[in-house]
């Protein structure tokens, strides 16, 4: 799965859009009341965001063309209209993303492509590998840290306890189920913490070989913070 970094093909597809032709087709499409020209455009290539973003603007114009009544036309257009402008800021949200993107892996890259394990244990590894340079003219160093967390499951008192205890397959499909959970929070905020890291100038050579995540203090959980590696632990 890709979390942080655009696959290369969407990256590909990205390029080619011109934003301003893009906009001039998506207008041609309100106005026609059709999708025309838009079709040869690789928008369905471009990532799920933009994807999703494509069929409700599809949606929106299907409904827009079958609205014969003045007063539902008036709706449906508007609401056309609000979608198209998602689809054009998707399509050049991403487009700054992808310059982002090939600027900095000028100077650092971190791998996303990370395979769960088989079978998750209260005990959550996770090994990220990276590599970095100060310049470009610099060869590359290559490191890796690995982020421990130990899920404690505390009893949920908000849901009514049940007369009838699930048999031990369920209770085990239960727990690896939340297992997983914890271990793909774990995976995104990892991710987001050693990239922003770097984007910040921190040093490669810094950062630690094993960290332990902080938990949230009042809910004893993870949070947007707790794989904050160089922040001053309490």
């Amino acid at each position: 799965m890709n979390e942080i970094n655009i696959p290369s093909d969407q990256q590909d597809a990205l390029k080619v859009i011109e934003h301003h032709e893009l906009d001039r087709l998506i207008e041609q499409a309100v106005q026609k009341e059709e999708f025309g020209e838009l079709y040869n455009l690789p928008l369905a290539r471009c990532g799920p965001y933009i994807a999703r973003q494509l069929r409700d603007f599809e949606q929106a114009l299907a409904k827009h063309g079958q609205a014969k009544l003045s007063r539902k036309r008036a709706a449906t257009e508007a609401y056309l209209r609000r979608v198209a402008s998602d689809l054009s800021f998707a399509v050049g949200m991403m487009k700054r993303r992808v310059e982002t993107e090939q600027k900095e892996g000028q100077l650092f890259y971190i791998d996303d492509q990370i395979i769960p394990p088989h079978r998750f244990t209260e005990h959550l590894r996770l090994r990220l590998s990276y590599r970095w340079r100060r310049t470009v003219d610099e060869e590359w160093k290559f490191g890796g840290i690995t982020f421990v967390y130990d899920v404690n499951f505390c009893p949920d008192y908000t849901f009514p306890i049940s007369k009838r205890k699930p048999s031990a397959v369920r209770q085990e499909q239960d727990r690896q189920t939340k297992l997983y959970q914890a271990w793909e929070h774990l995976m995104r905020i990892a991710l987001c913490s050693v990239r922003d890291y770097f984007r910040e100038g921190g040093d490669g050579g810094r950062i630690p070989e094993i960290f332990q995540a902080m938990v949230d203090p009042h809910t004893r959980e993870l949070n947007n913070y707790s794989a904050q590696f160089w922040r001053q632990q309490p």
